[in-house]
């Protein structure tokens, strides 16, 4: 994942503050099984479960290479989505992880497909100088590989 940072004057008297994505969340219905597909497949570092009983919540954070952060979280209460894999919405729709070559797209993009992961696209070039495939992850979000 890259970082987008920001440098320039901000408000009144503050100026060259950096900002960058710190993480991103998603909501997900099992979060073990969430957990265990972006570790095996894109080498995630998960911190320990936070459980917060009283509200029924649980969460992990995986952290990877670049600095950013997924967090993956978990309440009975909050409603599926009605994700759709083959159609655009609008909102936030993918996560794009960089694995460094074209060769490594491939490999990767060929894994998960042996191991029964959906790939919607690719690996292609793209009109914009991407190499890319698009894969869902286990609960339909996708997922650019990308080099």
């Amino acid at each position: 994942m890259v970082c987008s940072m920001i440098t320039g004057s901000i408000g009144k008297g503050i100026s060259k503050r950096i900002m960058k994505i710190e993480h991103v969340a998603i909501w997900a219905k099992d979060i073990e099984k969430l957990k265990n597909f972006y570790v095996r497949y894109f080498g995630a570092r998960p911190n320990e479960k936070y459980t917060h009983e009283k509200k029924n919540f649980s969460s992990y954070f995986l952290s990877f290479d670049s600095g950013v952060r997924l967090e993956i979280m978990h309440m009975p209460s909050v409603p599926e989505t009605a994700n759709d894999p083959y159609r655009q919405f609008t909102g936030f729709i993918h996560i794009a992880i960089s694995v460094s070559s074209v060769a490594n797209v491939d490999q990767l993009t060929s894994e998960l497909s042996r191991d029964g992961y959906r790939v919607i696209d690719g690996p292609r070039r793209t009109g914009d100088g991407y190499y890319e495939s698009v894969v869902l992850d286990p609960e339909n979000n996708r997922v650019e590989i990308t080099a």
